[in-house]
C-alpha cells in the first residue's frame, strides 16, 4: 500500500511482524541513484507517531524510512514494553533488513530525530554502529523523564508502579553508553538550547561525556525566538536540514562547538526602511497615467477598445491585465501616449491596470481601468494615437524586453 504525501513523494506503508512485536513503518525511494539512508525516528505526540513525515524531508535524495513508535497503543521510546527490550530488538530488526536489502552497510546510514526521537537516534546509532546521528533536544535521562513528565508512557515502559529499580535501569542506558564509548567514529550532532527547560537535566550533564567523540558536534541555539523546548527544533530546522543534506550525499560536515541564533526581533528598522524607500522602483512623487478612455466602468465593442490619456515626464505607459503584460505605449514629447490592441478583446469584464515609466527606469503608483466588452456596445467615438498611437509594442517579444517583468519584478501587479 502507498501513498503521496503533500509534496508528491511516494511513500510505501508497511509492517515487519518477524520480530518480538510487529514494527509499522513508512519508506520512500531514493532519488537520482543516491546510495543513503535516513532513518526517522518520532518524537513525543508526533501526528499518528510518526516523526518528520509532513513532507519537510521530500527533497533528500536518499532513501527514508519513517519508524512508528506504537507498541500496544503506546509510546516506548523504541525501546521496550514492560522493561521488555524485545521493541528494541524488533525494531533493529526492521532497520537491519531495509539497509541490507538496499545492499548498504552501517556507514550509509543516517539515524535521526528530536525529542524522543533524538534519544532513539543516539541510542540506536551509538549501540549498533551508524555512522551518522542527528538528535535535537534528546533525553538522557529516559528513566526519570518519563516517569515525572509523561507518567503514562512511563507505566507502559516501566511496568504500572514504575518501580524504582526500573527508573534507574533506564536512566542509565544512555550515559553508560556515553561512557563506554560506543561506536566512537560516529559522527554525532546534537542540537539544544538554554532556553529548553530540559536542558539542564537531561542535556547539559552529559556534555562532558560526548565531548569525548572526535566527530561531535554541538549547536547550542541561544535565539529570543526559543521559548521552550518544542521551539528548539522548529527554530534550528533550517541548520538541521543543510546537515541532512550534506550527510545523505555522504559528506560529514565539522561543526564543532557552535553557539548561534542571535537575532534581534526588535531591531531599529528605520535607516533601512529610509533607504529602501527612496530608491524605491515605485515612487509616490511621479503621477500615474492619466487615461481618458475608455471611460471607467465602459461598455464597449470587441474592436472598439482604445485607450490614450497623458502621463507627463514618462517615457512610456506598462499595461498589465491579470498579472499578464499587454503593452508598453510610448509617450509623446507633449506627454499624451495611445494604443490600440489590435485585435478583438474577448467578451466580459477586463481591468487592466497602468503605470508610467521615466527614462531611468522609476515607476509611478499604479492605476486600474475596468470596463465591460460586449456584443451590444457602441463604438466609442474615434481616438487618433497620433505620434504615440499604436506603435506601442502590443505584446510583442520586443516589448516584454522593453517593459519586462523587471518592472517592481511583480508583472505589474
Amino acid at each position: 500500500m502507498s501513498k503521496a504525501p503533500a509534496k508528491g513523494r511516494q511513500v510505501i506503508q508497511g509492517i515487519d511482524a518477524s520480530g518480538g512485536y510487529p514494527v509499522e513503518y513508512r519508506f520512500s525511494h531514493a532519488r537520482s541513484g543516491n546510495r543513503h539512508l535516513m532513518v526517522v525516528f518520532a518524537n513525543l505526540f508526533a501526528p499518528d507517531d510518526y516523526g518528520w513525515a509532513t513532507g519537510i524531508l521530500d527533497n533528500l535524495r536518499s532513501n527514508i524510512l519513517w519508524i512508528r513508535d506504537r507498541f500496544e497503543g503506546r509510546n516506548t521510546y523504541y525501546l521496550c514494553k514492560d522493561m521488555d527490550f524485545a521493541v528494541e530488538s524488533s525494531v533493529i530488526g526492521l532497520i537491519s533488513k531495509v539497509m541490507n536489502s538496499l545492499g548498504l552497510t552501517p556507514g550509509d546510514v543516517t539515524l535521526w530525530g528530536s525529542s524522543k526521537g533524538g534519544t532513539a537516534a543516539l541510542y540506536f546509532g551509538l549501540r549498533y554502529g551508524f555512522r551518522n546521528i542527528v538528535a535535537s533536544v534528546p533525553q538522557l535521562r529516559v528513566g526519570t523523564f518519563v516517569r515525572d513528565v509523561y507518567p503514562d508512557v512511563g507505566r507502559h515502559m516501566l511496568g504500572a508502579a514504575m518501580p524504582d529499580d526500573n527508573v534507574r535501569v533506564l536512566d542509565a542506558i544512555m550515559p553508560g553508553l556515553l561512557e563506554s564509548g560506543a561506536n566512537p567514529d560516529a559522527h554525532i550532532y546534537v542540537v539544544s538550547s538554554p532556553q529548553d527547560e530540559q536542558y539542564g537535566s537531561q542535556v547539559e550533564p552529559f556534555l562532558g561525556l560526548l565531548q569525548r567523540y572526535r566527530n561531535f558536534n554541538f549547536i547550542f541555539s541561544e535565539s529570543p525566538f526559543i521559548s521552550d523546548h518544542g521551539k528548539v527544533t522548529q527554530r534550528n530546522t533550517p541548520p538541521l536540514l543543510g546537515i541532512a543534506y550534506l550527510l545523505v550525499e555522504g559528506i560529514a560536515p565539522r561543526i564543532g562547538l557552535t553557539r548561534h541564533g542571535y537575532e534581534e526581533p526588535d531591531a531599529d528598522r528605520s535607516s533601512i526602511d529610509a533607504f529602501l524607500k527612496s530608491t524605491s522602483v515605485v515612487q509616490d512623487s511621479f503621477a500615474p497615467p492619466v487615461v481618458t478612455v475608455p471611460a471607467e466602468d465602459g461598455m464597449l465593442p470587441s474592436d472598439g477598445v482604445r485607450f490614450a490619456g497623458r502621463a507627463p515626464g514618462a517615457v512610456r505607459v506598462s499595461m498589465w491585465e491579470n498579472g499578464r503584460y499587454l503593452a508598453s505605449a510610448p509617450v509623446a514629447g507633449d506627454g499624451s501616449w495611445g494604443w490600440d490592441r489590435g485585435q478583438a478583446w474577448s467578451p466580459g469584464p477586463h481591468a487592466v491596470r497602468l503605470f508610467s515609466v521615466d527614462a531611468s527606469g522609476y515607476q509611478s503608483e499604479r492605476v486600474d481601468v475596468r470596463f465591460t466588452v460586449s456584443e451590444y456596445a457602441v463604438a466609442q467615438p474615434g481616438v487618433q494615437a497620433g505620434a504615440a498611437g499604436s506603435a506601442g509594442f502590443a505584446g510583442t517579444a520586443e516589448g516584454a524586453a522593453h517593459a519586462g517583468f523587471r518592472e517592481n519584478g511583480s508583472a505589474g501587479y
